[in-house]
């Protein structure tokens, strides 16, 4: 890259890193407050509550950053234009490409960035996210849990022990649900230990019964049980295949080859396909939205009033575009046609912004060659004839 190209790179990507740590910033905040009941009523350190809402961000970083590019590409053009820096360029001779060059480098560094995200960062936090959630799942029970006191980690559930032993077993364990409306069940039980098995946790209970009751007219059932296991994943909701990972902790290869005998491939099949596309389709994003603010923002604007409408359009029409390709990601989930959908709206978005900045550039070139040299030949034609007129008009001398 030219001395100019390096410096709107320079301007843009100073602008790109500061927008997504801002932004980033913003959601880091936001889940840590939705999340401060890991530490104010599930017993854990801030350390842990950090831990959590950071490995949460690269979930969201495939919308955080092509809208982190959008507005810093938006800034940088319009900075250089209100500086007349684009003005003088045109002046020069300089083509759209001199401004645009720069840009579309950084957005395909973005588009890398997202690759790597998508296909790496992602499943391994989320990965790491479940083994912190299974933690505090566990150490709910038998750390928070005080003996004598009754504890609700969630709405509809209780517990409620005796005593605790020194090796962490749980006496005299009472624990209610009244989470299903259709029906409470309290369990009873002697002892209770935590067993960690297989990515999962389970709450074993030995010597207990079981009290359920549909509807408080109907007397309760009541079951004894000498050993009873719940599973500690019932304490968030779940939509089949608990213990299994989910299509946003799997990587490529499992996505492509997975096991068709699992509980959460056979309940939600949709889900595979689209969390597969939408890692390839993704990365076409910040390419579409260069292009677009190169069509619309790139010239040279003398006026203020031009300048904002092309910005505003720029903005609309890109994120018109992200949020159409979130809705066909949810289509995809429920019909395998929309797929090629997915990836002909960035494409398409990339071809009629170049058609458009191929049209501007047509219009400030002016008309061409040929058409000058007709309009020279008509120009010549013109003069001949008004000539030939003059001297018929002229007086003979006597």
């Amino acid at each position: 890259m030219g001395i100019f190209s390096q410096y709107v790179f320079r301007q843009a990507a100073g602008a790109l890193l500061l927008i997504l740590a801002s932004l980033s910033g913003i959601v880091w905040i936001a889940l840590a407050l939705r999340s401060l009941n890991v530490v104010t009523s599930q017993g854990q350190d801030t350390l842990m509550l950090i831990r959590m809402t950071t490995l949460a961000l690269p979930n969201l970083m495939a919308i955080i950053a092509p809208f982190s590019f959008l507005i810093a590409a938006l800034h940088t053009l319009n900075r250089l234009n209100t500086d007349s820096e684009l003005i003088v360029l045109t002046a020069s001779g300089s083509t759209v490409w001199a401004a645009a060059r720069p840009l579309l480098v950084l957005a395909l560094l973005v588009s890398v960035f997202l690759g790597f995200v998508n296909h790496a960062a992602q499943p391994w936090s989320m990965r790491l996210l479940k083994d912190y959630l299974l933690q505090v799942r566990t150490d709910l029970l038998t750390q928070v849990i005080q003996p004598g006191r009754f504890s609700s980690p969630e709405n509809g559930l209780m517990f409620h022990i005796r005593e605790r032993s020194l090796n962490g077993e749980l006496i005299g364990l009472v624990m209610h649900d009244t989470r299903d409306a259709a029906q409470a069940q309290t369990y009873l039980a002697e002892r209770g230990v935590i067993v960690k098995q297989d990515g999962a946790a389970f709450l074993v209970m030995t010597g207990g019964h079981i009290l359920r009751r549909a509807e408080a007219k109907e007397p309760a059932q009541i079951v004894a049980f000498d050993k009873y296991a719940v599973d500690l994943d019932r304490f968030e909701p779940q939509s089949g295949g608990a213990g299994e990972l989910r299509p946003r902790e799997r990587y490529l290869s499992e996505l492509l080859n997975p096991d068709t005998s699992s509980a959460i491939y056979k309940s939600q099949p949709g889900q595979f396909r689209s969390e597969l596309h939408e890692r390839f389709a993704n990365p076409l994003y910040p390419i579409a939205f260069a292009m677009i603010i190169i069509a619309f923002v790139g010239q040279a604007r003398s006026t203020r009033s031009s300048r904002m409408e092309s910005l505003v359009v720029a903005f609309l029409l890109a994120a018109g575009c992200r949020l159409a390709g979130l809705a066909l990601t949810n289509l995809v989930t429920v019909n395998a046609l929309y797929t090629p959908i997915l990836y002909a709206l960035p494409l398409s978005a990339m071809a009629l912004s170049y058609l458009v900045i191929r049209r501007s550039e047509v219009q400030r070139a002016g008309p061409r060659i040929g058409d000058r040299i007709a309009d020279g030949i008509a120009r010549l034609t013109a003069m001949l004839t008004g000539s030939l007129a003059r001297l018929r008009r002229a007086p003979v001398a006597p």
